[in-house]
Parts: structure tokens; C-alpha cells; sequence
């Protein structure tokens, strides 16, 4: 494993609420009295070693949410597959975008994060309330309400939608993402509990108390804008977010997990990744670059993952002619 992997103890702000487990069974209640619908349509490319498809499934509320799966042509299924988000702000983005875990021999569904970036999938949910501006605080006066209830019960329909693939062993089946892709890869090993590894790089969305104290840069500039315009509403906000919290996800979380942050990382601070790797219930390693920002390892952080996730979920390989 490349760079400097330790033992961490920091300990978390974080107060659980006594009903984030019914909370979250309801969500996903109530997500999935909607058929899960899965489409899948061929997207022709000039690659020749990896096949491309634009998948579509209902997540939260029936909402329809585009993806794309990735391929590796030529191998023998089944395949282990990994469900991926992006940072903040950004979709699903272009078929060709990031071909690497297709090329190592996993099926790879990329998805949209509703509403954000050049992405398919709107959010058109009436969660009311005034904003700061953002998707960080759209709702923000009820867990009801708060955008990333949609997102994260997406992400467990994400979950669903690939092992729901005759190509894929649904017992192989994991996640991986980086800043708001880690926490909504955090946030699925919490709410997943058979996911087979969960790799996790400079998590968005943990320590949430701390980071609207601790980030001056955007999004968590958002929070603290959020709390300065609307100071009687701090209580009621805080109290939303802790159903969210990577923190309180990580306490449910078994899978393998591998982390890495940059300890110089204005965007996620390490004092907000820190307790949710000391939180994590499972097997877990982490990895610390003491001189990078949120491009933490950068390519040594996507080596360490391609490695993690070969040792625990095997991935498919091509005979030599």
C-alpha cells in the first residue's frame, strides 16, 4: 500500500439520533414501493476492449436515474462490480469518462447524482424551505426534506440496480468514490450491509458540526453562510444532518473498507474524515498524505484502490492468446 498507513484514534462530535435506524428503514421503505425498472440500451463508442451501456432505474420517489455501466468485453462472467458517484457538483458526466475499473474487470455503474453538474437526472422534489445556495443546505429544516435523503436511497437503488445484472455476482458488489462520492460511498456501507468493500477517498458529508466550523471553502462555506443568514434555524439544521452524518453511517458499516485524506485538505478537513475512519465498524485501513490537500494520493490513492479491490473482490482477468 503506498503512502503513510497508520492507526487512528480521533474521536467524534457527533450525537446519534435515537430513530436514524427507523429514519432510514422508512426511507428505504418508502423508496422502494416503487419498482426498480431497470433499462439498459447499448451506447456504441470506438472502444474495442470495454462495452458501454446508459442504465436507468427508479431511486427515491420513483425519480428515474441515469448511469452508466462499463464493461470489460472478452471476459467470463460473472463480474465483481463497484457503484461510483462523483464530487460535488458533478454527474454522471461522458460514457468515456474514467475507464479504469472496466479496463481492471469490473462492471463499473457510474451514476448521477440527481440534479448536480452536466448530469440526466433532475431533482424536481418540493423540499421547500430556504437554501444557502446549494445542494449542501436544499431542505435542511426537516431529514424529510433534505436533499441528501434522495441521494443516499439512490445510491442503495444503485446497489440494487447492478447486482440485478446476470453479468454481475451480486456477492461481489461494492462501492468507491472520492470527496462527495466517498461520503455517498460511506453513507451506502451504512445502509447496505452485505456490500462486499467500500473504498473510501477524502470523504465529503462526515463531521458536519465541525466542518461548518472548520472549512472556509466551498461547499461547506455553504453551511456556514446557511447558519450566519439564518441563526434561530442552527439548531434544526445540525440536527438534520446528523442522519446524514458519515460518522453515523460508519458505526453500521462491516464491508472492508480502505480511506485516504490529505492532512493539508481545506475542503474535507482531516478533523472531519478522521472520527468517521475511527467510527467505521468493519475491517479498515487508511492512508495519510501529510502534504496534499483534497487531491489526497491523487494517482498513488487510484493504485492503493485498484489493489484493495483486486485482494477482496477478484476481479476478472482476459486469457492471453
Amino acid at each position: 500500500m503506498r503512502g503513510d498507513v497508520t492507526v487512528v484514534d480521533a474521536p467524534t462530535t457527533q450525537i446519534e439520533p435515537a430513530d436514524f435506524d427507523n429514519f432510514w428503514a422508512q426511507t428505504l421503505e418508502e423508496t422502494r414501493r416503487h419498482p426498480l425498472d431497470v433499462t439498459v440500451e447499448p451506447r456504441e463508442t470506438r472502444l474495442t476492449m470495454v462495452d458501454v451501456f446508459e442504465v436507468t432505474f427508479s431511486g427515491f420517489g420513483g425519480t428515474r436515474i441515469k448511469a452508466w455501466l462499463r464493461v470489460p468485453r472478452g471476459v467470463a462472467w460473472p463480474l465483481p462490480g463497484l457503484v461510483q458517484f462523483f464530487g460535488y457538483g458533478n454527474g454522471r458526466g461522458h460514457a468515456l469518462r474514467d475507464l479504469r475499473w472496466a479496463a481492471a474487470g469490473y462492471a463499473h455503474l457510474v451514476v448521477d447524482v440527481r440534479g448536480q453538474g452536466h448530469g440526466d437526472t433532475e431533482d424536481d422534489h418540493p423540499d421547500g424551505g430556504p437554501s444557502a445556495g446549494g445542494f449542501l443546505t436544499r431542505g435542511l429544516r426537516s431529514p424529510h426534506e433534505y436533499f441528501y435523503r434522495r441521494v443516499y436511497a439512490d445510491a442503495v437503488r444503485a446497489v440494487e440496480a447492478l447486482r440485478s445484472f446476470d453479468l454481475v455476482d451480486a456477492s461481489r458488489v461494492g462501492t468507491v468514490g472520492a470527496s462527495q462520492g466517498g461520503g455517498i460511498s460511506l453513507a451506502i456501507a451504512g445502509l447496505v450491509p452485505d456490500i462486499a468493500v467500500a473504498i473510501i477517498q477524502a470523504p465529503f458529508l462526515c463531521e458536519l458540526d465541525r466542518a461548518a466550523e472548520l472549512s472556509t471553502e466551498f461547499p461547506y462555506a455553504l453551511l456556514t453562510q446557511h447558519f450566519a443568514d439564518r441563526r434561530l434555524d442552527t439548531a434544526t439544521a445540525l440536527d438534520t444532518l446528523r442522519y446524514f452524518d458519515g460518522v453515523n453511517h460508519a458505526k453500521r458499516a462491516t464491508a472492508p473498507a480502505l480511506l485516504s485524506t490529505g492532512m493539508r485538505d481545506g475542503i474535507t478537513p482531516p478533523a472531519t474524515v478522521l472520527p468517521a475512519f475511527t467510527a467505521y465498524a468493519g475491517e479498515k485501513q487508511i492512508v495519510l498524505w501529510p502534504y496534499n490537500g483534497h487531491e489526497a494520493g491523487g494517482d498513488l490513492d487510484e493504485e492503493n484502490a485498484l489493489e484493495f479491490a483486486a485482494t477482496h473482490l477478484a476481479p476478472a482477468s482476459r486469457p492471453r492468446p
